[in-house]
């Protein structure tokens, strides 16, 4: 159990100081909310990184750097919610293009695919992705990505993200993994071949239902300059103090998440042995009873 104790200790760790160092400045050790909407340059094009706020930001670019680190990714990109993320990446596709969605997503989603880029060429279809072989056989030639929720809101079904790589890379297609239910601290799904992570960071990742943010994070690096230029040019992006915000939520997502499972297993050990209560699904079980804490036994 060694090793999952390090593990766990570095995720902790991660979670509080990933991707931050002290202000150079200042030497605060927490991120400064720099507002400003627009950088002094020393001559044209010449700045200390950031020139207008919606481009990039100090702020955000360290909360980046922290939700990268804790997924397990080299880029992060951050939006006004997680919709705003949702509808980005479906803005790197095109018209005649066709996604292979799980059969189970969150209703805004359902509505981003089925109103929003439906009326922009952009096809859909719900699938039970369950089943590998059905997956298989539902890729199209012109899809370009399999999207899923796993668990899922609100059904909590379970996809196995692993296997779902291996039909994407097959196939040639992206894997979008929506983490926001189990977030980093259970499951890393880049670490299990996804192309891309997506985040309603409203939920979890923050922790205490004052903002409204998401996220992309990946390992590809030009998936990354393509979702940076979306954030730019649409300006979905989040305020410098929700940024603040977020980072200041992410530094107790680990002892959450640890509470968090540890109650769940309590309450369906007590519903197991309740007499007034039935197992519905033995595959809903398995999910449940797979449910650990890293390095818990």
């Amino acid at each position: 159990m060694k090793d999952d104790h390090a593990a766990r200790l570095r995720f902790d760790t991660l979670c509080i100081h990933g991707g931050q160092s002290p202000d150079p400045i200042s030497g605060a050790v927490m991120t400064p909310i720099v507002l400003s909407s627009t950088f002094a340059q020393t001559g044209p094009g010449e700045h200390k990184g950031w020139d207008y706020s919606r481009a990039g930001n100090p702020t955000r670019d360290t909360l980046e750097a922290c939700l990268a680190s804790l997924e397990g990714g080299t880029h992060a990109i951050t939006f006004g919610s997680g919709c705003a993320a949702t509808t980005s990446i479906l803005l790197l596709l095109k018209s005649g293009d066709h996604v292979l969605v799980g059969d189970d997503v969150y209703g805004g989603t359902f509505r981003i695919f089925d109103k929003v880029m439906k009326q922009f060429g952009i096809s859909s279809t719900f699938t039970d992705l369950t089943d590998i072989a059905k997956v298989r056989e539902a890729v199209q030639p012109n899809t370009k990505m399999i999207w899923i929720e796993t668990p899922t809101n609100p059904l909590l079904k379970i996809f196995d993200i692993a296997a779902l790589a291996a039909v994407a890379k097959e196939k040639n297609v992206w894997l979008a993994v929506d983490n926001t239910f189990a977030t980093p601290a259970l499951q890393q799904p880049l670490a299990l071949g996804a192309t891309m992570v997506v985040h309603s960071s409203t939920k979890y990742l923050n922790g205490h239902s004052d903002l409204v943010s998401g996220a992309v994070i990946t390992k590809d690096a030009e998936l990354a300059e393509r979702l940076h230029f979306v954030q730019k040019a649409v300006g979905a992006v989040p305020s410098p103090f929700d940024c603040y915000l977020l980072l200041r939520g992410l530094k107790t997502l680990h002892v959450r998440m640890r509470q968090h499972v540890a109650s769940a297993q309590h309450l369906a050990s007590w519903l197991e042995k309740h007499p007034q209560v039935r197992r519905s699904s033995t595959r809903a079980s398995r999910a449940t009873r797979g449910t650990r804490w890293p390095g818990s036994r």
